[in-house]
């Protein structure tokens, strides 16, 4: 008898993808030669190159199963990681055992990907070592925003000592950041997986490009594990995101909403959009002007010391004298490639990317223009 074929679906967003991932390797090493797996995805380009992906057809001997992870609605009160919540599915779904093999999701990149050179280094023309940092997010869920000012607060902190390089969707809210390099709706989901490769470190809230920084293998001759700093706050169990070797900076217990755990809860203020994360029962309780109180609490100080933690123990170094980035950041970005011109290798090839459009306002709040948008949602709250 042959191995069983399975059809993994999922349509959430990337960041579950990659702790889906995690579960197909764990399904293999649990149970080697027993199964070919094929994979219905969104970010389908994070199964790209991965080892244990066999092309299957749905049809006679092949089972399809729709993937959840219902070990969510137990965070709070079990001592599990995210990376659990596939494979408990898994084990119960196929009747076989199926645990963690490594503390991280399981993307890779081929070998002519990692000899390509990064976005960074064709947009400023040297090969410097920088920091992602995703300073907004999606508008479904706005309670896990920071304010822009506090970002760039730790970008201008770090001033020559740091190239911070700003990612992120370009329908989402990012605002821009200033003396950064802005690659702002400029990566597909590969592209951002090979940037997270040539990352020295990553700074964002618990999101997609938090998971990336575990998932993603490190270049040769560098720490194995990526520094990352997490701006997280209270909605989420720390156990269930945080990873070992990242700074996760939460107020889990401090705040009498999230004194039991995460409060899972989706927006600090209603978009009007009709939205079921607009109602009351899922909005902040706890807000200070725009922010949820437990975000509020994490002040740039907090983040560039976490930050520091990783250059005070020696890990990783700033940018030396003769490293310092002699360019003009507003015009390198501009330059750099978007996800139509793809990077090139040295070998002259070029790496596949896609497109994407998409739309939507509310980041503004958090952009310098407070009084007037707090005044029209008080019109719209009524």
């Amino acid at each position: 008898m042959g191995p069983r074929k399975i059809i993994l679906k999922n349509h959430l967003s990337p960041g579950d993808i990659v702790m889906l991932t995690a579960a197909v390797r764990d399904l293999h090493a649990c149970n080697p030669g027993k199964f070919q797996t094929d994979v219905r995805t969104t970010a389908k380009e994070l199964w790209h190159h991965n080892p244990y992906i066999t092309p299957l057809k749905e049809g006679d001997g092949v089972e399809v199963l729709q993937c959840h992870y219902p070990l969510i609605h137990r965070s709070n009160q079990t001592p599990f990681h995210f990376i659990h919540g596939f494979e408990q599915f898994l084990s119960e779904k196929l009747g076989v055992p199926v645990s963690p093999t490594a503390f991280k999701g399981d993307v890779h990149l081929s070998a002519e990907e990692k000899s390509w050179r990064s976005q960074v280094h064709e947009a400023v023309g040297e090969d410097l070592p920088f920091w992602i940092v995703v300073a907004g997010g999606k508008n479904d869920f706005t309670i896990k925003w920071w304010n822009t000012e506090r970002y760039q607060a730790v970008v201008d902190h770090f001033k020559d000592k740091i190239l911070f390089v700003q990612v992120g969707e370009k329908g989402h809210n990012h605002p821009p950041l200033d003396g950064v390099l802005d690659l702002r709706g400029k990566t597909s989901i590969r592209q951002l997986v090979r940037l997270v490769y040539h990352a020295q470190g990553v700074l964002s809230p618990v999101t997609f490009l938090m998971h990336l920084a575990a998932a993603v293998e490190t270049r040769p001759g560098v720490p194995p594990n990526r520094p990352c700093v997490v701006v997280a706050g209270g909605r989420e169990p720390v156990h269930w995101e945080a990873y070992p070797h990242h700074q996760f900076l939460h107020t889990q217990g401090a705040l009498s909403c999230c004194q039991l755990g995460g409060c899972w809860r989706s927006r600090t203020l209603p978009l009007g959009d009709g939205d079921a994360k607009d109602k009351p029962r899922n909005r902040c309780l706890d807000v200070v002007e725009d922010l949820p109180r437990c975000m509020d609490m994490i002040t740039p100080d907090k983040v560039i010391a976490a930050i520091e933690t990783y250059f005070n123990g020696g890990v990783i170094s700033y940018l030396g004298k003769d490293s310092k980035p002699k360019i003009d950041l507003e015009a390198a970005s501009k330059k750099a490639p978007t996800k139509n011109a793809r990077s090139k290798g040295p070998n002259g090839r070029r790496a596949p990317s896609r497109n994407k459009m998409a739309y939507r306002f509310l980041g503004l709040r958090r952009s310098g223009i407070h009084p007037v948008l707090n005044w029209l949602i008080g019109l719209h709250r009524g």
